[in-house]
């Protein structure tokens, strides 16, 4: 059974429905947002009951739509924070990825700005390294986006979306050894994005994002994970009430090989390593439990099958 990305929407009337008939199929919810009198979930469902989901959504005047961002978690990597550089794309971009189900998160560079300072210490890169992907937002030169790349992206493992003034052409020329995506003519700029052309070149940063991660997902399925990151989820909100004491947003981040616990780790990390998933497996059988470098918080990184020969 594959399962696939998709967002809900529809009146809070009977959405019940939708969702029992989502946990019947074996599908998962990942995030449920009720907004006024419309309901928004989420979710993962069986690619061959798509179709069954909207035929019984239908009447209830739902709509599904595919969301190839949901379940991922990703790093909106910045030069500085500074008004000079890059505060609007940042935020116009993490809120847009937002909106199509992802979990976004700025990382904002101590040293990113300045050819001769330019560096990443090993705080950031150990954060960025606890997302699905990092997309990088370089200024409008050439020749600096050319010298800096190679500092800025020593020791970064997930895939990188590279976003700068020059064309998509010149990106790739002069990035070496290449980087998963391009997107050019993504520079500084003291605006938000409101006009067309603007909000098209954000619809183009998506379609790369979405390009990449796909592929990573092709990657994941040759050797499949143990389980499934969102069923972790759910067993984790079972067996562990203190999560839903927990302000933060979204509690438990579902990554696309994991998930961001946001309880301490000090305290959480032996209770999630002993969450039951099926017949006396433990979490801890199946994954890692490691201690995030954001804030206090827990990351748990599933393992693949071929490295437990457990798939549950």
């Amino acid at each position: 059974m594959t399962l696939v990305p998709v967002t809900y929407k529809g009146g809070i009337y009977q959405h019940d429905i939708v969702v029992d008939l989502i946990e019947d199929l074996g599908g998962y919810i990942v995030q449920k947002h009720i907004i006024a009198q419309e309901v928004v979930l989420q979710c993962f469902v069986p690619r061959e009951d798509i179709e069954l989901i909207r035929q019984i959504s239908r009447p209830l005047f739902g709509e599904v739509t595919d969301s190839p961002l949901v379940g991922t978690e990703i790093a909106i990597v910045s030069m500085s924070l500074e008004i000079h550089h890059l505060p609007h794309p940042s935020c116009d971009i993490a809120e847009y990825v937002r909106r199509l189900g992802a979990k976004s998160n700025m990382v904002s560079l101590a040293r990113g700005p300045g050819k001769r300072i330019a560096g990443l210490n090993d705080e950031e890169r150990d954060v960025i390294n606890e997302h699905d992907i990092a997309v990088y937002l370089m200024g409008n030169f050439e020749t600096c986006i050319e010298y800096k790349m190679p500092t800025l992206r020593r020791g970064i493992e997930v895939p990188i979306v590279l976003c700068g003034g020059p064309d998509k052409e010149v990106l790739e020329r002069i990035i070496s050894p290449p980087v998963d995506g391009y997107v050019g003519n993504v520079g500084r700029f003291m605006r938000r994005t409101k006009e067309a052309d603007e909000l098209a070149k954000l619809d183009e940063i998506i379609a790369e994002i979405t390009r990449v991660l796909e592929k990573k997902r092709e990657e994941i399925a040759k050797d499949p994970l143990s389980v499934y990151p969102a069923r972790l989820m759910g067993l984790i909100r079972e067996q562990i009430p203190e999560i839903l004491h927990v302000t933060s947003p979204t509690p438990l981040t579902v990554q696309m090989a994991g998930l961001r616990v946001k309880l301490p780790y000090d305290t959480f990390a032996e209770k999630v390593k002993k969450v039951t998933i099926e017949d006396g497996i433990m979490l801890g059988e199946v994954a890692e439990v490691l201690p995030s470098r954001m804030r206090d918080y827990i990351i748990v990184r599933v393992l693949p099958f071929s490295e437990t020969n457990i798939a549950v």
